[in-house]
Formats: C-alpha cells, structure tokens, sequence
C-alpha cells in the first residue's frame, strides 16, 4: 500500500510540475540586473512561487538545482553555493507552508519566505566569501542580496494567494493528479 501511494505521489505531472518551475528558473537566472559585486536576479520569485505550491522534494529540484543549473550555463563559480543555497531556502519554504498553520496556509507560507529569505541572504554571504576568498566582496553585494530576497518573498506570496495561483494549482494540476 505504501509502495503505490509512494509511486503515485510521485507521477508524471509532479515530474512534469517540477521541470516547469526548473526550466522557468533556469530562464530567469539567464539574465541578471548589473550591480555594483554582480547581477541582481529574480530568480527567488520563481523559487519561492515553486516552495509554496510543490511538496519540499520537488521544491529542492526547483531552488537547488534550477539554479545549479542556471550557474552552470550562465556563470559556473557559485553553482553549488546556489544548490545548497537555494536549495535549503526552497525546502524550508515548502515544509513551512504545507506543514505549519494548516488551518491559514497563508501564515505558514510568509513564514517561510521569511526564513528561506535569511537563509538565502546568508547563504549567499557567507558563500561569496568562500567562492572569492574577500568578505568585502560578499558585503558590496549584500544589499541586492536582501532586496533580491525580499522581492522574491513578496512576489512569491502574491502570485501564490492574491493571483489565484494556489487555487489554479490545486484545481487543475492536484485534481488530474489524484484522478
């Protein structure tokens, strides 16, 4: 019994769910705003819009290796400071808003934002640090690293819940995949 609900959570629509949100990270991560440290990129909204709606395990797939992925094809020195990094933030978001406040999922997902915000932030800080071998290099970009979290906290939420996302995802993609 557990074996087939096992298979059959994980399907070819949670597949497919999960390279959307991927490739659409990917996408984004192809193109960054130029900064003074780097680029500034939008990536954690598709991140953190991929947290809320898919389950931790697909959620890591998105955060840690879309964005692994984008690195490597776009700009290979923080590929895997942003698998773990994304990664962790990703996962710690969707377990956040699928398991805490079930009764105001909302609650539990700006939680989770909030905390896979930090740990994006500090994550990418004390990775710069490590990948450049210069702290001041990591602090010029601190600063983007925050607004680039808080856009992506944000944007996340309000595409999840105010745009009707969640609903539409929960209508359409979780209904044909319990059918």
């Amino acid at each position: 019994m557990e074996n087939t609900k096992r298979s059959a959570k994980y399907n070819a629509l949670w597949l497919t769910s999960a390279a959307v949100f991927m490739a659409m990270n990917v996408a984004v991560s192809s193109f960054g705003i130029p900064v003074p440290g780097g680029h500034f990129y939008l990536c954690d909204v598709i991140i953190c819009t991929a947290a809320i709606l898919l389950d931790p395990l697909a959620a890591f797939m998105v955060g840690g290796v879309g964005s692994f992925l984008g690195d490597l094809f776009f700009y290979p020195a923080p590929m895997f400071v942003s698998l773990v990094t994304h990664g962790l933030q990703a996962v710690v978001i969707s377990l956040c808003a699928h398991k805490l406040f079930r009764h105001k999922p909302v609650w539990g997902a700006i939680v989770g934002v909030l905390l896979g915000s930090v740990i994006m932030v500090v994550g990418y800080t004390l990775g710069r640090t490590f990948v450049y071998s210069t702290w001041e290099y990591a602090v010029i970009k601190l600063p983007y690293e925050i607004l680039q979290a808080g856009i992506g906290a944000v944007a996340g939420v309000l595409l999840t819940y105010r745009c009707g996302l969640k609903k539409l995802f929960e209508t359409k993609i979780l209904k044909i995949r319990t059918a």
